[in-house]
């Protein structure tokens, strides 16, 4: 009403309707057709289908738009060369269709003019209304003005402007709300980014609180619906989260994990979930390493290899990429169990830091605390067994995907290390034993272990049949401790490790300094580090040069004791390399100079003075570094402990046997093993070795006959035919091994280096009893303790038949019967003068004793062999008197005396020769002289008692008497008592 009041919408007043057709005319350029237009419409008949057809043949373009240039399309259309007659034609055609569009056009204003006359007459009436409404609208205006003056139009318009303000307040509150919640998504994107996966949530609840009271919007609705998708999306995020610290766990990632699962109120979901990612993180984890290394191996892009089963997957790594694998496997899983350890205690800590339930709080919710608390623990717990079983399959089906039982043996050791040390993971982590751990890396040891033994046997044999028993000359201060194979025994105490270098074994233990507290492998590696970390042993710190010199002063000497052992073509590379040098890698028997040799004092190899250095053999450094080899795989893997110091006795079994069999059964006339002794054949040969044989105590004790026996049985392969892989060809003696040359005393060298390194051999093996005993299962025991006591403990009784040897054929003992049996006994004066045998054999000690000197400049004869060799040749030598004097024909008491005369100067001469008292069977010799003097029945008492006497001597010493005091009868009772002493022996 107050808008048609105004004046100011009739400024010039009212108009007609002719001239209000401009301004409410929609077309502006609309006029009406002219007399002569319409006159022409009328005039001109027109057909309306021709008029159509005329209209359609208009073309489309024309329509187009009214910026279209006809004249321009036109002239475009025309043809290169024009033809009048068609261009006035279709010049006519254009004209009827432009005659044809201004009739229609025509006809159709005409129509529509009239029916803009008829509306423009309502509108001319309606205005004519209009101006009556405003003329009662004035007046009513008029009448409300003075109504207001009547009342408070102050207070009325204060009350009416303040509610409106208090609702517009509202609704800006309202709207600003609004316009937040339509911004959340950005904050929550933003919030997912960095990880704040609480906050989001909570921003999210909060939303969707917010979203619930503004629900009567339409906007707010589908606000609500969005906000609902985007928590699923958050907890999808958040379940990825969680899997993240399955692998690398962090506190502070992994706090805001939980955290955002408790105002989820899906704790216990959670758990459930983290062990699922684990049990996957696991399978994923040793899938791709090994994938990894079997794609690598392969060399080509082949995907065959994804599509595996991770068990099949195991059968195709290479033997070269398996203890790496192995390695980089642990690494991951440690990294795994390591995260589980830490997520244990993040939620330990959490637990102590729990604040004490208040009186005021509310039951139900501390109610619920507990519950999740306690499922939590427990799930935990349960899942640590869960865990290291599945750990434990993993390894096991990699361990088992691969043949090990030709693996180098540092290969193999690394990987019993890596699997004792995760068998310590795994003990640590959840108290686990590691049965399937440990069942199927003894099945793979057993299988190892049988084959690497039986190819060290082969190969110990042929090192002991190529072995020339030269020297292998070593420090003085020489010991097995300082071998690289025995370093494990003392790493862990070693000062000289650093503790970030040293890797630690299983008896490892890593000490503080303050309490001297045992640091647990996750404490140690909690921050950095990795217990499969594999560190290179500092060489330069641990080995020593074991080998050097042993000061040899002629060229020809250094030549021969650093002559190529190794120099054989059958000898395998591999052999040939235990015996570099542990620091630099060089051939150790070449690294000494002639300056460094001939600097020694000569004194250091004089007969049983100067150096103490162990005398041994390459061979015998092998079968050390063999046992060390050996001791480390069983000190790794306790399960095979018996199996392998079995391996190891018959390694000293077989270097025993070998020793005996090349220098202790040379000329030894008895048969079976060659043992000289009581299994004496029928046809004994009368020799010097037999006399003392036949008439002394055996050289070869019971024990040591038991032992070579027993080896041969067990060992020692006699039928070339023999299925028995065990079993090991007995040795041969080299050919350049000449053990028949008088010059060289037989080959004393040789046989002092071959007995001599035995001996060495056994003190080691003494050395490492109480490691082998601490090893060896309880039930086991008896078998090292029968080792010890009947084996290692009878290679120095070997000393005494190989030397034997040597001192049976050092003398011309038969040239000493010779000459004895020239000498006239049966003298009636007493001689002043001793007999000429006894200067030829003082010579023959003498030549020895210059012999033995010689040898010694070779190699250094330690005072015991020294001893058992005069020992030797002494007993032979008066053996070799009491056969002469047991052969005389007749003697006189004269005759008698100058017997004790050649053997007291035989005595007084010796004992200016060797350091040996007393003498040895000096009272042989002397009771077997005296005896001549006995009367009837103390001869017969003597026959009784001295049965180290034989049958022979003891009847000739009869028949000799006869005539003097003793008569035939009683030399028929003597020689029966004889007879009956020699019976059971037939």
């Amino acid at each position: 009403v107050e808008k048609v009041k105004g004046s100011e919408y009739f400024p010039n007043g009212l108009k007609s309707p002719q001239e209000s057709i401009a301004d409410l005319s929609p077309v502006e350029d609309f006029r009406i057709p002219s007399k002569e237009e319409m006159r022409e419409m009328r005039e001109q008949p027109i057909d309306p289908q021709a008029e159509q057809e005329i209209i359609n043949s208009i073309q489309e373009v024309y329509y187009s738009n009214d910026s279209f240039d006809m004249v321009q399309h036109e002239l475009e259309k025309l043809p290169p060369e024009l033809n009048l007659q068609e261009l006035e034609e279709y010049r006519d055609q254009l004209k009827r269709q432009q005659a044809a569009v201004k009739r229609v056009t025509l006809v159709t204003q005409c129509e529509w003019i009239s029916c803009f006359l008829q509306e423009l007459e309502r509108v001319t009436s309606l205005q004519t209304n209009l101006q009556l409404a405003a003329v009662i609208c004035t007046n009513a205006r008029r009448q409300l003005s003075i109504s207001k003056e009547d009342f408070t139009e102050a207070s009325l318009g204060l009350l009416a402007n303040q509610r409106r303000r208090h609702l517009l307040t509202g609704l800006l509150k309202s709207l600003r709300t609004i316009k937040t919640l339509q911004r959340t998504d950005v904050r929550l994107s933003e919030m997912l980014e960095e990880e704040d996966y609480p906050g989001a949530i909570q921003l999210c609840l909060e939303c969707q609180k917010a979203a619930s009271t503004f629900k009567h919007y339409s906007c707010i609705s589908e606000l609500n619906s969005k906000l609902q998708d985007t928590l699923e999306q958050i907890e999808e995020q958040l379940d990825v989260a969680l899997s993240k610290t399955c692998k690398h766990f962090d506190v502070s990632h992994y706090t805001r994990v939980q955290l955002a699962y408790t105002l989820l109120e899906k704790t216990q979901t959670a758990m459930d979930q983290l062990h699922m990612h684990f049990t996957q993180a696991i399978h994923n984890t040793v899938f791709q390493v090994v994938l990894g290394y079997v794609e690598l191996c392969a060399g080509n892009a082949d995907t065959k290899f994804q599509k595996m089963q991770y068990k099949d997957l195991c059968t195709h790594i290479t033997q070269d990429s398996y203890v790496p694998c192995l390695s980089d496997l642990c690494k991951a899983l440690w990294e795994v169990m390591l995260s589980y350890h830490r997520t244990m205690q993040w939620h330990e800590e959490q637990d102590k830091e729990e604040p004490p339930p208040t009186t005021g709080m509310p039951v139900t919710p501390i109610s619920e605390a507990v519950v999740d608390h306690s499922y939590v623990k427990k799930k935990l717990e349960h899942g640590l067994t869960r865990i290291w079983q599945e750990v434990q399959l993993k390894v096991k089906a990699y361990l088992l995907g691969t043949d090990m039982s030709n693996f180098k043996y540092d290969d193999f050791i690394v990987v019993l290390d890596v699997i004792s040390r995760l068998m310590q993971v795994g003990e640590e982590f959840c108290g686990s034993k590691s049965e399937l751990l440990q069942e199927s890396i003894k099945r793979q040891s057993v299988n190892y272990f049988k084959n690497y033994h039986r190819t060290r046997l082969e190969e110990l044999r042929m090192f002991l049949e190529n072995e020339t028993w030269e020297l292998c000359p070593v420090k003085s201060n020489f010991n097995i401790a300082q071998l690289h194979e025995f370093k494990f025994m003392g790493q862990s105490r070693s000062p000289s490790v650093s503790p970030s270098r040293q890797v630690l074994s299983s008896q490892d233990q890593v000490l503080s300094s303050k309490d001297q507290e045992v640091l647990s492998l996750f404490q140690h590696f909690s921050q950095e580090g990795n217990p499969f970390e594999r560190h290179i042993d500092n060489k330069d710190e641990e080995t020593e040069d074991v080998l050097a010199s042993n000061g040899y002063e002629s060229d020809e000497l250094e030549k021969c004791v650093y002559q190529d052992y190794d120099s054989d073509s059958d000898v395998p590379d591999e052999l040939k390399q235990d015996y570099v040098d542990e620091q630099t890698g060089d051939v150790p028997l070449k690294s000494a100079s002639r300056e460094t040799l001939r600097s020694r004092k000569k004194s250091d190899y004089s007969l049983n003075k100067g150096s103490n250095a162990p005398i041994l053999t390459n061979t015998t450094l092998n079968v050390i570094r063999l046992v060390g080899k050996y001791i480390q795989m069983m000190n790794i893997l306790k399960p095979i402990a018996f199996d392998v110091i079995h391996c190891v006795s018959q390694l000293f079994d077989y270097y025993l046997y070998a020793v005996y069999t090349f220098f202790g059964r040379n000329d030894m006339p008895a048969p079976g093993l060659g043992v000289p002794g009581r299994e004496a054949g029928p046809a004994r040969p009368v020799a010097p070795f037999c006399w003392y044989e036949s008439s002394g105590p055996g050289l070869i004790s019971s024990r040591l006959r038991t032992t070579l026996n027993r080896i041969q049985e067990s060992l020692i392969q006699m039928n070339a035919k023999s299925d028995r892989k065990e079993k090991v060809p007995s040795p041969h003696l080299s050919q350049l091994v000449v053990l028949t040359a008088s010059e060289t005393l037989y080959g004393l060298a040789q046989r002092v280096v071959a007995t001599e390194s035995l001996v060495f051999l056994a003190e080691q093996f003494e050395f490492l009893q109480s490691h082998l005993d601490t090893m060896m299962p309880a039930a086991k025991k008896p078998f090292l303790q029968q080792f010890y006591s009947q084996t290692v403990s009878t290679a120095s009784e070997l000393r005494k038949p190989i030397y034997w040897v040597v001192a049976a054929k050092a003398l011309d003992y038969e040239q000493m019967l010779l000459l004895m049996a020239g000498v006239k006994w049966d003298i009636r004066e007493i001689m002043s003068q001793h007999n000429v045998y006894v200067d030829v054999l003082l010579k023959e000690f003498e030549e020895f004793n210059k012999r033995l000197g010689d040898v010694s400049r070779h190699v250094r004869v330690p005072l015991p062999v020294s001893n058992v060799l005069w020992e030797h040749c002494i007993r032979l030598a008066n053996r070799t008197l009491v056969e002469g004097y047991g052969n005389v024909k007749k003697c006189s008491n004269e005759g008698r005396a100058l017997m004790q005369l050649d053997f007291q100067q035989f005595l007084m001469k010796l004992e200016k020769l060797t350091d040996m008292r007393p003498i040895p069977d000096k009272d042989f010799v002397e009771t077997y002289i005296k005896a001549y003097y006995l009367t009837e029945n103390d001869m017969e008492q003597f026959i009784k008692n001295h049965r180290e006497y034989s049958m022979k001597q003891l009847a000739n010493l009869v028949n000799v008497c006869l005539g003097s005091h003793i008569n035939k009868k009683a030399r028929q009772k003597l020689l029966a008592a004889i007879d009956d002493i020699d019976r059971p022996k037939r």
